[in-house]
């Protein structure tokens, strides 16, 4: 499932290089690269803020079929890994951050129905008629909330993009907030997440990533970094 979210995500990075005229070629490059990366940001997140899990069996690390990938790692890690692409082949990060965005929120999309198929990730105890059941007892499915919440923010992104888009780095900014909003109020339902002493770090880092989404937001549109593609 995961691997079906990235591939849906390269292709439609590559599909909006194409429409907005810039070359196909260095987001086949670039995801190369970052797929690798992320996944190895991923996991070391997760081994991170879990290291009692495995600090008794170092190899375990590597079993990636065992789950364990967090999705802030991920990001993390594709964002610095196109900081440097973009340097080395002297492009604009913030427009490869917008392009690349609307594949990442597409894989998300995709990606969360793992959890699904893993039992896992799951919310607290409910009895909603659409609670996820499993062994017989429902709880809140926070993996469809995501999933329903990303497919929406996509397709938003991309109507923002094609009528009213001013300037590079808007959609991932808008993606920096809007996702983080949804992650801090879903990850309040769910019974396994990271904590960072008494608090949930993902509730933590989607804070972070709303504040810095509007600093970023307001001081780019202040800037030059108007948009110069095809139509």
């Amino acid at each position: 499932i995961i691997g079906a979210g990235i591939l849906a995500g390269i292709f439609m990075a590559v599909y909006e290089a194409k429409r907005t005229g810039q070359k196909e070629e260095n987001y086949y490059d670039l995801s190369i690269c970052a797929v690798i990366i992320s996944i190895i940001g991923a996991r070391a997140y997760y081994v991170i803020f879990s290291w009692d899990m495995y600090k008794d069996d170092l190899l375990s690390i590597f079993n990636l079929r065992q789950g364990g990938l967090a999705i802030y790692g991920g990001v993390i890690a594709a964002v610095l890994t196109v900081i440097v692409f973009a340097k080395v082949k002297k492009l604009s990060a913030a427009q490869i951050f917008d392009t690349a965005g609307l594949g990442l929120v597409l894989g998300q999309a995709i990606g969360r129905w793992g959890n699904f198929f893993n039992e896992e990730a799951h919310g607290m105890q409910t009895d909603l008629p659409w609670a996820q059941i499993i062994d017989g007892v429902g709880y809140h499915p926070t993996f469809l909330y995501e999933s329903i919440w990303c497919f929406a923010l996509f397709w938003f992104l991309l109507w923002f993009d094609n009528r009213h888009r001013s300037f590079n780095g808007q959609i991932i900014c808008l993606y920096m907030i809007l996702y983080s909003v949804e992650r801090f109020f879903v990850e309040g339902l769910r019974t396994d997440s990271l904590m960072f002493g008494p608090l949930r770090q993902a509730q933590l880092i989607s804070l972070g990533l709303i504040l810095i989404g509007i600093v970023l937001y307001v001081v780019l549109k202040k800037k030059d970094c108007r948009i110069n593609r095809k139509r």
